[in-house]
């Protein structure tokens, strides 16, 4: 039945559609179900204490200040630090080239805000992060899908995307949301060099970067293309905007993102947050603020390694014991997410449902893909479910990918 409503709605309506995620989300609500759909930190490492006499300071201390109003770009305490974790390469970031938005989700819908024009064609990596495909969609971007294989974006299809005059190259460098594969540092190298030589900027969207269990970090994006330009160390006006977020090392539940921007571009991204919600929060920038004095963020970013590490090497080894020959998964360093590949023939979507029968939850992979594509492919959260959930699932899983591949 059609309501008056139908009538109203403005035409970029009809390029939104539900985060297919949260939609199994609702399925994993069955306290029965062992769900590796959502990409969710881990409740049990919360700093809940921390935060509690967190609020307690801020209300005695600040109350009034904590409970007012406050400025579109951020609580200043709060991006005085931002600019020391973030300008330790000496690229010249200072309060003007700092955000505070709510949540990286907001980030990118101001982006596509200020950027896209309906038709504008935006590089992402294929598979991509969803959140970024449901933002920019109603914005009207079209996408030039790049392939991965196990160090990133294939740079002879960068090239060849990159001719095609994209408005912005969007990346996950560090253990990508789906697939846990990290952009090798040879591989960002020719990144920078190709976006400059074609003149694109580049969206470094790294929430991920702090959860590496093993291996050496690599420097960001970012930072390479400061140090390829050689510009005024004095002033950050690179070819690079960087996302990041206090969602996997504080608490979702926070809302808390920041944004690192060339002084132009903030300009414009304060005026779009002005017209979405003023400001983040001033109580939650408080809070984070109070939370992370005295070194209290490194000592807490070691205790999540420790356990999403843990996690990781329990759901690799469950898949190494459970899962029939001619699958193949990812093996990420960091991150919260693997990505499972199964035969040609099998589709994902249609194993889900089975798995929900069975009390098991994943995404299928065909909806990171922005052109289409990926059925055979799934994603897998380790990091929000139990070391005993974990070995159940995966042996659920198995069980029913066994009897459809028997089928």
């Amino acid at each position: 039945m059609i309501t008056p409503w139908e009538y109203r709605y403005a035409l970029r309506t009809q390029r939104m559609s539900s985060s297919i995620i949260r939609e199994i989300l609702k399925f994993a609500q069955d306290p029965e179900i062992i769900s590796f759909a959502g990409g969710l930190p881990a409740p049990d490492v919360f700093p809940v204490e921390q935060v509690n006499e967190a609020c307690n300071r801020v209300l005695s201390d600040f109350g009034p200040q904590a409970l007012q109003y406050s400025t579109t770009e951020g609580f200043v305490p709060l991006r005085e630090m931002l600019v020391s974790m973030t300008d330790r390469g000496g690229m010249g970031v200072n309060l003007d080239n700092i955000i505070i938005t709510t949540g990286s989700q907001q980030a990118l819908d101001l982006l596509g805000k200020i950027f896209i024009n309906p038709g504008d064609r935006i590089l992402v990596e294929s598979p991509t992060y969803l959140g970024a495909l449901q933002a920019w969609n109603a914005y009207g971007a079209e996408y030039i899908p790049v392939p991965l294989d196990e160090q990133g974006m294939v740079p002879d299809a960068l090239e060849e995307a990159l001719r095609k005059g994209p408005k912005f190259i969007y990346v996950l460098p560090n253990f990508q949301n789906p697939t846990g594969v990290t952009l090798s540092l040879e591989r960002r190298k020719i990144l920078v060099e190709l976006a400059d030589k074609y003149g694109i900027p580049i969206v470094e969207d790294d929430p991920y970067s702090k959860l590496r269990y093993e291996g050496e970090d690599i420097p960001p994006i970012v930072l390479l293309d400061s140090q390829y330009r050689n510009d005024d160390k004095h002033i950050f006006n690179g070819n690079v905007i960087y996302l990041n977020t206090f969602s996997k090392i504080l608490a979702p539940g926070l809302r808390l993102a920041w944004v690192v921007a060339p002084a132009d571009v903030l300009k414009k991204l304060v005026q779009a947050k002005q017209g979405a919600d003023l400001h983040t929060s001033t109580f939650n920038q408080m809070i984070a603020c109070e939370v992370f004095k005295d070194g209290f963020l490194d000592r807490h970013i070691e205790v999540i390694r420790d356990v999403y590490g843990n996690r990781r090497n329990i759901m690799l080894e469950a898949l190494k014991d459970n899962f029939p020959t001619g699958i193949e998964w990812t093996k990420p360093k960091g991150g919260m997410f693997l990505w499972i590949t199964l035969p040609e023939n099998m589709n994902a979507t249609d194993l889900l449902f089975k798995a929900i029968d069975e009390k098991v939850a994943f995404v299928p992979g065909e909806h990171f893909h922005p052109l289409g594509g990926g059925k055979n492919t799934m994603r897998m959260n380790f990091s929000n479910a139990t070391p005993e959930k974990i070995k159940e699932g995966i042996a659920r899983l198995a069980k029913v990918v066994r009897r459809e591949m028997a089928a």
